[in-house]
């Protein structure tokens, strides 16, 4: 579990492709605090850390499925060496919650279609993948890229979300453009009330 605060930004080292696809990530936490088998959330996806080491930055492995790779923006780099990630360690008793509920199980893909200037802040249109446009609802929460973001509107399977200055810079938002693909989860909250109104 996550709270869709990004704590460092990740950068791919090397890739393997034995069978599933195999990435080392440096990263700046503390290797020595990160044991096998601890969940870290990459982009969003949460993945468990098969192996660790320091060469001279510290890193981590994590192994992912072909599954994972089709169903995420993993398919279309391939996560090529030098690819930055937002990177988030799981949830613990006592963190604050400062974002929202995060599983680290995308739901889909989803695509920059506008960017804005408006006062220092960044206003990021994004195309959702229809099925998952009416979880999408004003003023809820959605992670992209593992970041938890709040809509701010929304217009078909179109929506708007706001980065700030600082946002920008302790994620990989800073980096982004039209055209760049984000794995996207739905919130929680709106999955269960969708289903409970099925229900009813």
């Amino acid at each position: 579990m996550f709270t869709g605060l990004i704590t460092d930004i990740g950068e791919v080292l090397k890739v393997e492709r034995p069978h599933d696809l195999r990435a080392r990530i440096a990263t700046s936490y503390d290797i020595a605090t990160v044991p096998l088998g601890a969940s870290i959330a990459c982009d969003g996806i949460c993945l468990t850390v098969t192996d660790t080491g320091t060469d001279p930055r510290g890193w981590f492995e994590v192994e992912i499925s072909a599954e994972t790779v089709s169903k995420t923006n993993i398919g279309d780099t391939g996560w090529a060496p030098g690819t930055r990630l937002n990177l988030e360690r799981s949830l613990r008793v006592g963190d604050e919650l400062g974002g929202h509920i995060v599983s680290g199980h995308v739901d889909g893909v989803a695509r920059i279609t506008g960017m804005e200037e408006i006062d220092g802040s960044t206003r990021f249109t994004i195309e959702a993948p229809e099925a998952l446009a009416r979880y999408i609802a004003p003023k809820g929460s959605i992670a992209l890229d593992g970041t938890s973001l709040t809509v701010n509107a929304v217009d078909g399977a179109s929506f708007d979300v706001n980065l700030i200055p600082h946002s920008k810079q302790v994620t990989t938002w800073g980096a982004r453009k039209v055209g760049d693909r984000l794995n996207l989860e739905i919130d929680t909250l709106a999955r269960y009330v969708a289903r409970l109104s099925q229900m009813s």
